[in-house]
């Protein structure tokens, strides 16, 4: 959340000296279970939070620095129960309010929790990040250990490995279901109009790529004489397929708090999608050497991409995306493969266009011949020929340093998914563009390879 836009709340609620605490390094603020009948904002330092279940090992499940909210979902679900343990893990200073704190100029903001709304769903979905970003990390080391050839011991590893994932995600899955909750209860009490958009956003999501909603946005634009900044977030809202002949007088009486409590609604539901996702992977990790992994899922290819690029949203935010899907027929197989497979595809293209000035990417799905084509371009530097003949091989990595480092696995893990269901993937590369087809059997001819 932008620290410029939480300066009158701030300013209003923690900048009484009275309610400031100086904590040391090593000073429990908060036990898991325990009561907790404050709000903290970290002014200074680092904190940690950590959740333990059945006296496990505590697991972290969150960091707080410097402009960072601590107790958000005891403070505000109303339960004063600490849904896990923070520690100082520096010397800090911290702000706060407790619950019985006079709200603030109410009748102009509202009640403290819907002053507080922004500040709930952002700590949630900041926190999901660091989350998901682990999850990636730790799938990744684990695809590096699919590799080897000690087949037991990798077992062994893989299994540990998921367990102690699957105890952060579980946190992730169940507290975003209760916030959920909590947010339709504060919703009906203090804004029951705004319940509808938050519910679009919370069901359907964002339904259009970057490029739509700028084509879009100019649109309402012109049509409706809207700041250029305000039609563009009313294009991402409006459900796909709605023109400026389908925007109703809902949206635009109070297009600000309409867009507002929509775009509340889809960051909990790409937070949903995100854990959805995670469980997945920790299940395909605990398959890792096995033959009888299921793949009986039915399900739309296309669906598969959009889950991807939500994944990658902040990979993408620089990048113009467009997909242009056909209709294709159910396909049978694992939601969590496929959604692996457009993510490292994507993600690779994303690392290679770093530098790109206008970076782009294509999607194309297609259904031709009893075969489901999937083609993902982009306008990064072009691939030599010694590299293409490498990068599907194991261990093979052109990122050398830097939080992008490689193990050199995506694309041999794309390569193994898409054989595995008798499909094959291949790479044209050029100066222009660089395109990846993937070939995926369906209807009879699937799962025969």
């Amino acid at each position: 959340m932008c620290k410029r836009k939480l300066e009158p709340l701030i300013e209003r609620y923690f900048n009484h000296q009275e309610r400031h605490l100086m904590v040391k390094a090593g000073s429990l603020l908060i036990k898991q279970d325990g009561y907790n009948g404050r709000l903290y904002y970290v002014l200074s330092g680092e904190l940690a939070g950590f959740y333990s279940e059945d006296d496990n090992r505590p697991v972290p499940v969150f960091s707080a620095s410097e402009g960072a909210f601590i107790g958000v979902h005891s403070f505000f679900s109303g339960t004063w129960t600490a849904s896990s343990t923070v520690v100082a893990q520096t010397d800090a200073e911290l702000a706060w309010i407790e619950r019985h704190t006079s709200v603030v100029e109410s009748e102009e903001y509202g009640s403290l929790s819907a002053q507080f709304m922004p500040v709930i769903v952002n700590e949630l979905s900041r926190r999901q990040r660091r989350a998901t970003r682990e999850a990636l990390a730790k799938e990744r080391a684990l695809q590096e250990l699919y590799t080897a050839e000690q087949m037991t011991t990798l077992g062994q590893l893989a299994a540990g490995l998921a367990h102690e994932l699957n105890n952060a995600i579980s946190v992730v899955n169940s507290k975003s279901k209760r916030l959920q909750t909590v947010i339709m209860e504060l919703l009906a009490e203090s804004h029951p109009k705004m319940s509808l958009f938050f519910e679009q956003g919370l069901i359907q999501g964002q339904q259009i790529s970057s490029s739509e909603a700028r084509k879009r946005g100019k649109l309402f634009e012109k049509s409706y004489n809207l700041p250029k900044d305000l039609a563009r977030k009313l294009a991402r809202a409006m459900p796909a397929g709605n023109d400026k002949a389908n925007v109703n007088e809902p949206w635009l009486k109070q297009p600000e708090q309409t867009i507002r409590f929509w775009q509340i609604g889809r960051d909990l539901h790409d937070l949903r999608l995100a854990a959805h996702h995670t469980i997945g992977i920790v299940k395909s990790v605990k398959q890792l050497g096995r033959t009888d992994i299921n793949l009986d899922e039915a399900l739309n290819i296309n669906d598969s991409v959009i889950q991807a690029l939500a994944l990658l949203q902040s990979d993408l935010r620089r990048v113009s995306v467009q997909f242009d899907p056909e209709e294709l027929p159910v396909f049978t197989g694992s939601q969590t493969e496929l959604i692996q497979v457009w993510v490292n595809i994507l993600k690779n293209a994303c690392d290679a266009m770093v530098d790109t000035e206008s970076p782009e990417i294509d999607i194309h799905t297609r259904y031709n011949k009893n075969r489901i084509l999937v083609t993902i371009a982009n306008n990064g530097p072009e691939i030599d020929e010694v590299t293409r003949r490498q990068i599907f091989q194991p261990n093979f990595t052109t990122k050398k340093c830097g939080l992008s480092f490689g193990l050199g696995l995506g694309l041999s893990i794309v390569k193994r998914i898409v054989a595995a269901y008798g499909g094959n993937v291949a790479v044209k590369s050029d100066s222009e563009r660089t395109i990846f087809r993937i070939k995926l059997p369906a209807g009879d001819e699937h799962g025969q390879a």
